[in-house]
């Protein structure tokens, strides 16, 4: 049996535009005008891609507006969004003077004794360590 023949017409392609605009899924799409969606991409690549960017930067004049009006969500979603922006946290341990090996975390081994350079120094290593470290 024969494959139904699909036509693409202009009335269809502004519906799938308009569709892919609001996000709806390709899939979805397909079974909305009646169609495959490998047919879909195949007829209607361009209008599913104009569709989502069109949706896009509407929605990012919308949120660019707000910002500019003074909406601080609107201007922190934007800075950590399009500028790279990103808020710096202190570490939970973090011990005044210390440096950055605070944060490691350390595990300590059985020394059997055979060698006395590595014996003294994991005493000596040990005892930094715990030497910087809060007593409870």
């Amino acid at each position: 049996m024969a494959r139904k023949v699909f036509l693409a017409t202009d009335e269809i392609r502004e519906r799938v535009q308009s569709l892919a605009g609001r996000g709806v899924r390709q899939e979805d799409i397909a079974k909305i005008i009646e169609c495959d969606a490998k047919t879909l991409r195949k007829h209607f690549r361009s209008d599913l891609d104009r569709g989502t960017a069109e949706a896009n930067a509407k929605v990012t004049g919308f949120l660019f507006n707000a910002a500019e009006e003074g909406s601080v969500p609107a201007a922190i979603f934007w800075l950590k969004t399009r500028a790279g922006w990103r808020e710096s946290r202190e570490p939970e341990d973090a011990t005044p003077g210390s440096d950055a090996e605070s944060t490691l975390q350390v595990v300590i081994l059985p020394d059997n004794g055979r060698d006395l350079g590595l014996t003294e120094a994991r005493r000596k290593a040990q005892e930094k360590y715990f030497g910087r470290k809060k007593r409870p």
